[in-house]
């Protein structure tokens, strides 16, 4: 015999249902596999390139990780010199290099003394105006070597006076430019001047240029 539904019956739908909620149970009551976690979903290469490890520097054996501020290990350098050519403008970081260099050693009168005869004594050497006052240097101004350099194009950059080894001598360096008979004109120039001091007899000293070598 054979059993017939209707389209639409409710006998129909009410078996539907039953074998649905039947399929359902089955499916509920098989073993489930545990889920991954998420960590795992990430590509290896994706963790590779994340922005922190793009910007983080390379770690050392040592670190412990966090961020830290960089400390100097070295004092600071000396300042550095400026290039060739620069003019008047870098005339100061000259004198700040050469007294960073030599520190000073000599009394503030000393020193005054000794920079201001050794720059005329430069001026006078490499220019020729001024060599009447250091006779005992240049000779007979008559006989003397004619200036190997324009005095409008003479310019003392820097100069420090410190002392030569003893109380009595003291050094003067200089950094000057100038142009030669030539025209060429070159900046960076170094010279050394030695003196020594000289006592009269009332105790006045003064520090008497020796003859360059």
């Amino acid at each position: 015999m054979t059993t017939s539904f209707a389209p639409g019956s409710p006998r129909l739908l009410l078996i539907a249902t039953m074998v649905l909620a039947m399929a359902g149970m089955v499916l509920l009551a098989l073993p489930r596999e545990p889920s991954a976690p998420l960590s795992s979903a990430t590509p290896p290469a994706a963790a590779a390139a994340s922005p922190t490890s793009a910007i983080s520097p390379s770690k050392g054996p040592a670190e412990t990780g966090g961020l830290t501020a960089a400390t100097p290990t070295e004092p600071p350098s000396a300042p550095a010199l400026p290039p060739h050519g620069e003019g008047v403008s870098g005339d100061r970081a000259i004198q700040r290099a050469l007294e960073a260099a030599w520190a000073a050693d000599l009394a503030a009168g000393d020193e005054r003394q000794l920079l201001t005869a050794g720059r005329d004594l430069l001026r006078a050497d490499a220019t020729g105006i001024g060599r009447a006052t250091w006779p005992t240097v240049f000779g007979d101004p008559d006989q003397a070597v004619a200036p190997a350099f324009a005095s409008s194009r003479f310019r003392i950059q820097a100069a420090i006076a410190r002392r030569d080894g003893r109380d009595d001598r003291a050094v003067v360096h200089l950094v000057w430019a100038g142009a030669d008979r030539g025209g060429t004109y070159t900046d960076g120039r170094i010279t050394d001047l030695h003196f020594t001091r000289t006592t009269s007899k009332k105790g006045a000293s003064t520090w008497t240029p020796q003859p360059r070598t």
